[in-house]
């Protein structure tokens, strides 16, 4: 692979390229004062505007919850180095409501007060729920009451009274959430506007190589009274708020063509939705 060029202007050199991804290369740089930082470089794909969402996100949260976005060129950013501790690193060390408390802190700073106005860029929850939206519409034609189905109500029903709308991170997960200089930082946002209680969602479905952890009853009901204190919702929405975003992840992955993490999706929404009559 050819030495990547960066713009002048940032001063950064001994490019290191340390992962890849079907839609970026990342790579860790160093700034003319000798620290770290990241470069991430886009690749030409479906979705670029989801990432470049995100990069408007950063440049509104300057810092508060989430690593910091110093330079942008194109369809490449310079990132803050946000550290090398995973969250899930703390799952494995410490325990699951460890990574859960941790995951809480930092949502509790994404969604702090803030005077700037929300950007405009930002995709609205109900076009980031299309695609169930799409799924669900096909299976109820079919006659199919699926799981899908139900998600769309409740999804419905979110969008129609939602508790808040803020900008939201889109992505919060054990692997996008590090812990370097700054404490624990976010990264990789996909930048939605809506209920801050999609941002909670993914957590229940992550890690992905812990499947018996997400599908555990217990887990299930101590996340969602975990981030119902921190977002001041009832513990009962951020279950809404799980099923719905599992459901959309499903109909991603249906849509992909592959089976395999829909149907992990689906199950976890369908234990998901088990725990939900306990509130």
């Amino acid at each position: 692979m050819d030495a990547p060029v960066f713009p002048t202007r940032w001063r950064v050199s001994a490019p290191e390229l340390i992962a890849e991804t079907f839609s970026s290369r990342i790579w860790k740089v160093r700034r003319e004062d000798g620290s770290p930082a990241i470069v991430k470089a886009l690749k030409p794909f479906d979705d670029v505007a989801d990432e470049l969402r995100g990069e408007h996100y950063l440049a509104w949260r300057r810092g508060e919850g989430a690593v910091r976005l110093l330079g942008r060129d194109g369809h490449s950013m310079l990132l803050e180095y946000a550290g090398e501790t995973l969250l899930q690193q703390v799952l494995g060390e410490q325990g699951d409501n460890a990574a859960t408390a941790i995951a809480a802190d930092v949502m509790a700073k994404l969604f702090s007060p803030w005077k700037d106005p929300f950007p405009p860029e930002l995709q609205p929850l109900s076009e980031r729920f299309s695609s169930l939206f799409r799924k669900a519409a096909t299976d109820r034609d079919a006659g199919h009451d699926s799981l899908y189905v139900e998600a769309a109500v409740i999804a419905d029903r979110l969008l129609a009274d939602p508790h808040d709308i803020r900008p939201l991170h889109g992505d919060l997960h054990h692997d996008n959430i590090l812990h370097g200089p700054r404490g624990w930082l976010a990264i990789d946002p996909k930048g939605v506007l809506g209920d801050p209680g999609f941002d909670a969602a993914n957590m229940f479905y992550n890690p992905l190589d812990r499947d018996e952890l997400c599908l555990d009853p217990e887990r299930i009901a101590h996340m969602a009274e975990v981030f119902a204190r921190t977002l001041s919702q009832t513990p009962r929405a951020i279950l809404d708020h799980a099923i719905a975003y599992g459901c959309l992840s499903a109909s991603w992955h249906h849509e992909d063509d592959n089976p395999v993490e829909e149907n992990r999706e689906l199950s976890i929404a369908a234990a998901i939705r088990a725990v939900r009559p306990i509130f």
